[in-house]
C-alpha cells in the first residue's frame, strides 16, 4: 500500500557512545525504506542530544506534529518506544493525537502498528511504561554518580570564579583576582557596606571576574557569600525535582545540600566567611517566603512607578521626599540606574569615572499631577455622564449571583462537619468526666471545637442569605440603592483625583529626560506623543493656578511632518475617547468600592468583562 512516511530518530548524548548512534539510525531507516518500493519518504525528524523523557524539549518532534496536523504524512517509522518518548503519559497522548489526525505510528523493533485496534495500544502502554522505568533507573544511577563525585570534590560549572583560574579540572590561585577578593572581605569586615566596597574597587582600578572595571552590588554579594573561598564547596544549589522533565530549579531547602571540603588553595579563613555570612545576616532586609525563597521586588504599588521610564533606559524610583505637619507625603523619583551606579556628582567627589553614568535629573511628583490634570481633565469634564455609566454598572453588579446550587451543596456539607465536631464535642465531655483528659485540656479542645462550629455556622448563614437572594426580586433593587450614594458622592466630587483606571488605559509611557516629560499616549486613542518641559515649574504658582507658561509641545512624529506646539488648555479628544473614559472612570469608582469591601472581586471581574475592560490586578494595589 502506497503511503506517505516520515522517519522520527532521537539520539541522546549518553546514546552516541553506545551501537545506537544517529549514522547507524540513518542506515537502519533506509534499510526499511528500500525494502517498502510504494513508500514515499516526506522528511527525516532527528533530534540529536536531547532527553526523551519530555517531548516539550524536541523541536523536531514538535515540528513532525505540527506537519502530521497539516496531513503532510500518514506513517511515522520510528525505531522503539524509548526512542519516541520516555514518559508514558507522552507517547499514550501523542499516538492519540497522530490517531485524530489519520496518521500511524510504527514502531519497528517492538513491531507496534498504533492503528492495530487488537493490542496496539496495550502492548504500546506496556513499553512506554518500561521505558519511563528506565528514565526512572538512569536517573537514579545518575544521582548516585554525582553523590560520589560530591564527596570526591569534583568540580561542576565553568569554573569562572573571580580569585581562580581554570585549569583542566582543577582551580588554581589568579593572585591579582585573589587579592581582590581578600580586599572585598578585609572592607567588609572593616565595617564598609556593599556599595561603598564598590566604589573603592572602581577607585582602587579593580576588575570583576568577566574583565571589567564598572562594578555593581552584585559583584560583591557574590563574593561574600561564595563558601568556595574559604574552602567549602556546596553542591545542590539547583536540583530537578522531577525525572521525566528535566528541569532544573534553585534549591531552598527543599532538599538537602552537600557541604564539603576542598582540595583547593583558600582565599579567606573559615573564621571570617563566617564573621562576613553573621554581619550579612544582622543587615539582611530581603523577605523571604514559607519556604524560605527570596521574595523578589514587589510590583509598583503606584501608578506612575509602572509608566515612566528614564532617558537612559531604566525605570525611576519612587521614594519619600517630605512630610508635611499634616503627615501628607511628598515623592520624588530617580533614575535606578543612578542608584546602582551613583549620580555622576557624586562619582566625582569621590574620584570615580562618570563614562557611562546616567546625568538624569530627579523630579517631584507634583509636576506629574499637574500634567495629568492638564491632559485628562477635558476627558472627564461631563460628571453626569460618568455618574450614568457607574450606575448602570451598579445594574450589572446587582445581577452577580452566587449559583445556588454550589450554595446548597456548601451548606450539606457545612452541616456534615458541624455534626461530626457537635460528636467530637460530646467525647470530649465523656473524656473529662471520666477523668482521661484534664479540664485544662478540655477547656483549650472545646474552645478549639466551638470556634470551628460558630466558623461554619456563620458560612451557613452567608449561603443561605444567598440562596434566598435569588429568590426575591427586591434583592437588585435594594443592591442598587446601597451602591448609589457612594457613586453619586465619588462621581461628583470635586477635588478627586484623575482615577487610576484613566490614566492607565490612555497612557502608554512617560519618559522624563532633563526636566522634560515626553508623553506616549495610547495608540487606540489617537497614539499622540507630547513633550512638556517642567524644569522651570514652582509648586506653588503651578498647584494655585494653571498658567499659560504650561504648554505642552508637540514632539515631531517619526515622519517628516511637525507638529504645531499647543497649550495644554488646547488639547482636544475625540467623542469616542471620551466615551471611554467616562467608562473607565465609572469602573474607577468601582475598584474604590471594591477596596471598601463594598463588592466582590467576582461582581468587579464581571463591570469589566460586560464594559471590555481588561482588567489588571495591580490596579487594586496603587496607592
Amino acid at each position: 500500500m502506497a503511503r506517505k512516511v516520515a522517519i522520527y530518530a532521537r539520539v541522546s548524548t549518553e546514546h552516541e557512545a553506545q551501537i545506537s548512534a544517529l549514522e547507524n539510525q540513518v542506515q537502519y531507516y533506509d534499510d526499511i525504506l528500500s525494502r517498502h518500493a510504494d513508500w514515499t519518504l516526506v522528511d527525516r525528524y532527528i533530534d540529536e542530544g536531547i532527553t526523551g523523557t519530555s517531548i516539550h524539549k524536541r523541536e523536531s518532534f514538535m515540528r513532525m506534529l505540527k506537519d502530521a496536523k497539516e496531513k503532510k504524512f500518514d506513517l511515522i517509522v520510528t525505531r522503539e518506544v524509548s526512542r519516541f518518548a520516555r514518559n508514558t503519559v507522552d507517547t499514550l497522548q501523542q499516538t492519540r493525537t497522530l490517531k485524530t489526525y489519520g496518521v500511524e505510528v510504527w514502531f519497528t523493533e517492538d513491531n507496534i502498528w498504533t492503528m492495530n485496534d487488537e493490542d496496539g495500544e496495550l502492548r504500546l502502554s506496556i513499553m512506554a511504561t518500561l521505558a519511563q522505568n528506565e528514565s526512572k533507573k538512569i536517573s537514579q544511577r545518575v544521582k548516585a554518580g554525582q553523590m560520589i563525585s560530591f564527596k570526591n570534590g569534583v568540580l561542576y560549572g565553568n569554573g569562572n570564579i573571580l580569585g581562580y583560574d581554570r585549569v583542566g579540572d582543577k582551580l588554581v590561585v589568579n593572585k591579582e583576582q585573589a587579592d581582590t577578593v581578600k580586599r572585598i572581605f578585609e572592607l567588609y569586615l572593616a565595617g564598609n557596606g556593599v556599595r561603598k566596597i564598590q566604589d573603592i574597587m572602581e577607585q582602587e582600578g579593580r576588575k570583576t571576574a568577566t574583565g571589567l572595571t564598572r562594578w555593581q552590588s552584585g559583584n560583591i554579594n557574590r563574593v561574600l557569600r561564595n563558601p568556595f573561598y574559604c574552602g567549602r564547596i556546596v553542591y545542590r544549589k539547583q536540583y530537578v525535582p522531577d525525572y521525566l522533565v528535566q528541569k532544573k530549579i534553585n534549591n531552598h531547602g527543599a532538599v538537602d545540600k552537600v557541604y564539603v571540603e576542598g582540595s583547593h588553595e583558600k582565599l579567606v579563613s573559615p573564621e571570617d566567611f563566617d564573621r562576613a555570612q553573621e554581619l550579612r545576616e544582622k543587615h539582611k532586609s530581603v523577605k523571604t517566603d514559607k519556604n524560605g525563597k527570596a521574595i523578589g521586588q514587589s510590583p509598583c504599588k503606584h501608578l506612575w512607578g509602572n509608566k515612566l521610564v528614564c532617558t537612559c533606559g531604566h525605570a525611576m524610583n519612587r521614594r519619600i521626599a517630605h512630610k508635611a505637619n499634616d503627615g501628607t507625603l511628598s515623592y520624588i523619583y530617580q533614575c535606578y540606574g543612578q542608584l546602582r551606579t551613583g549620580t555622576p556628582a557624586g562619582r566625582l567627589k569621590k574620584g570615580l569615572d562618570i563614562e557611562g553614568i546616567c546625568d538624569n535629573s530627579s523630579f517631584m511628583e507634583w509636576k506629574l499631577e499637574v500634567q495629568a490634570d492638564f491632559v485628562f481633565k477635558k476627558l472627564l469634564g461631563n460628571k453626569d455622564a460618568i455618574y450614568k455609566e457607574a450606575m448602570a454598572m451598579a445594574q450589572d453588579v446587582a445581577e452577580v449571583k452566587a449559583p445556588e446550587r454550589n450554595d446548597k451543596e456548601r451548606l450539606e456539607a457545612n452541616n456534615r462537619q458541624i455534626e461530626k465536631l457537635n460528636r467530637q464535642l460530646a467525647n470530649l465531655v465523656d473524656m473529662c468526666s471520666e477523668g482521661d483528659i484534664s479540664r485544662e485540656v478540655f477547656r483549650s479542645k472545646k474552645k478549639k471545637l466551638e470556634d470551628q462550629i460558630s466558623n461554619l455556622e456563620k458560612l451557613n448563614d452567608e449561603c443561605r442569605q444567598r440562596v434566598l437572594e435569588l429568590e426575591d426580586n427586591g434583592a437588585k433593587d435594594r443592591r442598587i440603592e446601597s451602591l448609589s450614594e457612594f457613586i453619586k458622592m465619588t462621581a461628583f466630587d470635586a477635588r478627586a483625583k484623575i482615577p487610576d483606571t484613566v490614566i492607565d488605559n490612555f497612557v502608554d509611557q512617560i519618559v522624563f529626560d532633563h526636566g522634560a516629560f515626553i508623553w506616549y499616549l495610547n495608540p487606540v486613542f489617537g497614539n499622540e506623543v507630547y513633550k512638556q518641559d517642567a524644569s522651570d515649574w514652582k509648586k506653588k504658582q503651578h498647584l494655585q493656578s494653571l498658567s499659560d507658561k504650561c504648554t505642552l509641545q508637540a514632539c515631531p512624529s517619526t515622519g517628516s511632518n511637525q507638529r504645531q506646539q499647543k497649550n495644554l488648555s488646547e488639547i482636544t479628544f475625540s467623542k469616542e475617547a471620551i466615551e471611554r473614559a467616562n467608562i473607565l472612570a465609572a469602573f474607577n469608582i468601582f475598584v474604590q468600592l471594591y477596596k471598601n469591601d463594598k463588592i466582590t472581586l467576582e461582581e468587579l471581574r464581571c463591570v469589566a468583562d460586560k464594559h471590555n475592560i481588561e482588567f489588571n490586578m495591580s490596579i487594586l494595589n496603587y496607592t
